[in-house]
């Protein structure tokens, strides 16, 4: 068979083409999730606060609750003397008042009483029966939270695009929210196809590889935000690979395959989108990543990734992740994600096609890795990739160059 691409690419052109797509066929929707399941989730809208925080004036310190006009002039050697007059644990109240001459004990957390305008930390108490003797002055509000000193009511207290850390899911479950409402992740279907892979557990016959790409790609989605799984492996059959597709659709928004995007013998994943669907990228003008397939299926994407690990992993970086991340509600400026540093060896590139050179980021030095796309084990060191322009031959020892580093969220 010859190696036709019939709609290939430029890299700039594909990006576009990609992200209309993902503009046309899908919106940013979102969901209300319990706060207990919300880490890591983005938020929808601008939350703003219930209520007061602290809802009360409350005790920073264990101590005791006095006017702080009783203790003025008091030191070790003159201390001043007050009755204890009640109790108060975090959670408890109390009906008396302090007034002149009184006070009461009280433990961090717990509301003030009546009255008290200060606490006196009880390192610095003598506690004897119903009386306290206080050794040393404090000012009013000392060691007191005063009620709405950390946030008021109604005021704007997280922002749209937020991620839900365990500091700010803190933040909900103190102004009482069950519920929150989040961009809801897309569905992402993974599927590897070829005849030479097989699944992990299973027996290696000679000429076999195990699959890499379906769980790769998998966590990729997940790194962009996606609800991704993996769907199994399908053989190079052309009625196997369209039922597949076929089945897969019902279940996600988006579907991802390997291999079986080329345009050789036993490659049919063109085939079977031209009958289901429409094409609109065959190849893709870089290396590696050619045979890259973009088509749309009953109004969703399905992306027919490379077979080799290298070139499935840049194609997703490179081209999948950013509309994918952006559709998850994920703020992030992919242009940016780079660190530069200068080259400890030269890059040869082929002129006339975008190259992606995997790196190794030390420090300032960027170090190539120079292996093939079907060297899994390069990956486990690459940090990012540099981009070399189809009209640069090459990039010289020595030259600052601008690494694109892999998403990791």
């Amino acid at each position: 068979m010859g190696t036709e691409f019939l709609k290939i690419k430029e890299s700039e052109d594909a990006l576009e083409i990609i992200q209309k797509l993902f503009d046309k066929y899908y919106t940013l929707q979102s969901e209300e999730i319990a706060v207990e399941d919300a880490y890591g989730r983005i938020l929808s809208g601008d939350v703003y606060s219930r209520m007061d925080f602290p809802p009360f004036d409350k005790a920073l310190k264990d101590g005791f609750a006095i006017l702080s006009q009783d203790s003025f002039g008091a030191s070790e050697e003159s201390p001043k003397t007050l009755e204890v007059i009640d109790f108060l644990e975090a959670g408890s109240t109390t009906d008396k008042t302090v007034e002149e001459g009184k006070c009461v004990e009280i433990s961090t957390g717990a509301a003030m009483p009546k009255g008290a305008d200060a606490v006196v930390m009880v390192e610095y108490c003598e506690k004897m029966d119903s009386n306290v003797n206080i050794l040393t002055t404090v000012t009013p509000t000392q060691d007191v939270a005063k009620k709405g000193s950390d946030t008021k009511e109604s005021k704007l207290i997280l922002r749209k695009g937020d991620v839900l850390t365990p500091g700010k899911i803190g933040v909900l479950l103190s102004q009482g929210f069950e519920t929150i409402e989040v961009y809801k992740k897309p569905t992402v279907g993974v599927i590897s196809t070829g005849n030479e892979i097989t699944l992990q557990g299973n027996e290696l016959p000679y000429g076999k590889i195990y699959d890499v790409n379906g769980n790769m790609i998998k966590n990729d989605a997940i790194s962009c935000g996606a609800n991704a799984k993996f769907l199994g492996t399908v053989k190079d059959d052309y009625n196997q690979l369209k039922a597949k597709i076929q089945e897969s659709l019902d279940d996600v928004d988006i579907l991802i395959g390997s291999g079986g995007t080329s345009a050789g013998l036993g490659d049919v994943m063109k085939h079977v989108l031209d009958e289901l669907g429409q094409v609109y990228i065959h190849g893709i003008s870089v290396q590696p990543g050619k045979p890259t397939i973009i088509g749309i299926v009953d109004g969703k994407i399905v992306i027919g990734l490379p077979g080799n690990p290298v070139s499935a992993l840049m194609i997703f970086n490179a081209f999948v992740a950013p509309p994918l991340t952006k559709l998850a509600g994920i703020d992030k400026n992919f242009e940016k994600s780079t660190v530069k540093g200068k080259l400890t060896r030269r890059i040869h590139s082929p002129v006339g096609r975008m190259q992606y050179q995997l790196v190794k980021v030390d420090g300032e030095d960027i170090q190539p890795i120079f292996k093939d796309s079907g060297a899994i084990f390069s990956l486990s060191t690459a940090d990012g990739y540099v981009k070399v322009p189809k009209s640069v031959e090459l990039l010289d020892e020595g030259e600052e160059v601008e690494v694109y580093l892999f998403n990791i969220n």
